[in-house]
């Protein structure tokens, strides 16, 4: 089976881990970094306006769903809400295409690690994306396709943002404080409370340390 669901304690580690890489990355480098290059307002309102995106479109269109059982449900809506949380998630995945680009702006490697955490926060969204899908009676192809398009939306982001940023490079330090904004709210709002509704929340801690020391490492080689 293509888009079989991990296990609840292995789902729950990989959040944990995604979150404490996210957090360490935000505050130690994308902040730190914005905040030696420009003024204090001048980063705050790039951190905020970052987090403000992200919770506008989940205000607009939630799109973190788990509601469909492992066995799966037989309901003619399903596959309509298969694809409002694909279009949601593509709308979540532009601003997240934006971080990854804003990163890799400030270094190449540090960019490369909030690409890493970013796919494993993606984890879920596929499955969001699928399991409704698939339990309403549409084709795994059919699925994977929408996933796809849908991921597909986060490297056009990166894109858009890194010609803008090439082309201006004054608000970098903006870009940072952007990705900073939105990883410190995926973090918030969709990897800890999806993490905790697996029910194994000592896992997520322990995935939340282990991507804290993970990142610490990672940051040490490539300094």
């Amino acid at each position: 089976m293509f888009f079989r669901r991990p296990g609840k304690r292995l789902l729950g580690f990989l959040m944990g881990l995604a979150a404490g890489i996210m957090i360490m990355l935000s505050f130690l480098e994308l902040m730190a970094e914005a905040l030696h290059i420009a003024d204090l307002p001048f980063v705050a309102s790039g951190f905020m306006v970052g987090a403000l995106v992200l919770f506008s479109f989940d205000f607009v269109l939630p799109h973190m769903h788990f509601a469909v059982s492992e066995k799966g449900l037989v309901d003619a809506k399903l596959f309509r809400s298969g694809l409002l949380i694909a279009i949601g998630i593509s709308l979540h995945n532009l601003p997240e295409g934006v971080a990854v680009a804003s990163g890799y702006s400030f270094a190449p490697n540090v960019g490369l690690l909030i690409a890493v955490a970013m796919a494993v926060h993606n984890v879920p969204e596929g499955i969001a994306i699928c399991l409704p899908i698939c339990s309403s009676g549409g084709s795994r192809w059919k699925a994977f396709r929408l996933a796809l398009v849908s991921g597909l939306m986060e490297p056009l982001g990166a894109l858009i943002a890194a010609a803008f940023l090439s082309n201006f490079p004054i608000f970098v330090p903006f870009g940072l404080a952007f990705a900073a904004g939105v990883m410190v709210f995926i973090t918030l709002d969709e990897l800890i409370p999806v993490a905790h509704e697996q029910g194994h929340e000592h896992f997520t801690s322990f995935g939340f340390i282990i991507g804290c020391f993970v990142t610490f490492l990672l940051l040490h080689l490539i300094a």
